[in-house]
């Protein structure tokens, strides 16, 4: 019983992490992040890219940490939770996670 149910959960687990929409996110990211952002890179700040080193550097590889950034912003980066919905914010964020991985 303990093994089914720890599949059950895990199932659960991969499916709501991968309800988010990368493809959206590469929409989202292309129409409000890529202009400072484009490749992973930083034309504000060169050291903070979205490269996954920079990420890991700065505790920002996870979705909350990217999610919680892009919606409040930080120093020269605008907030952008009045202008995205929760949604878009969280699909920007798993496509920043993926391309990150991929090494942009």
């Amino acid at each position: 019983m303990f093994f089914i149910t720890s599949i059950v959960l895990t199932f659960a687990f991969v499916s709501s992490v991968l309800a988010a929409d990368v493809e959206h996110g590469e929409q989202i990211f292309t129409a409000n992040c890529a202009a400072c952002h484009s490749g992973g890179n930083n034309v504000i700040m060169p050291d903070k890219t979205l490269k996954k080193e920079a990420l890991e550097e700065y505790e920002m590889k996870s979705v909350d940490a990217i999610t919680y950034q892009v919606t409040n912003g930080k120093n020269s980066m605008p907030a952008f939770g009045g202008r995205l919905s929760e949604t878009d914010i969280e699909d920007v964020a798993n496509y920043v996670l993926s391309q990150a991985d991929k090494g942009w």
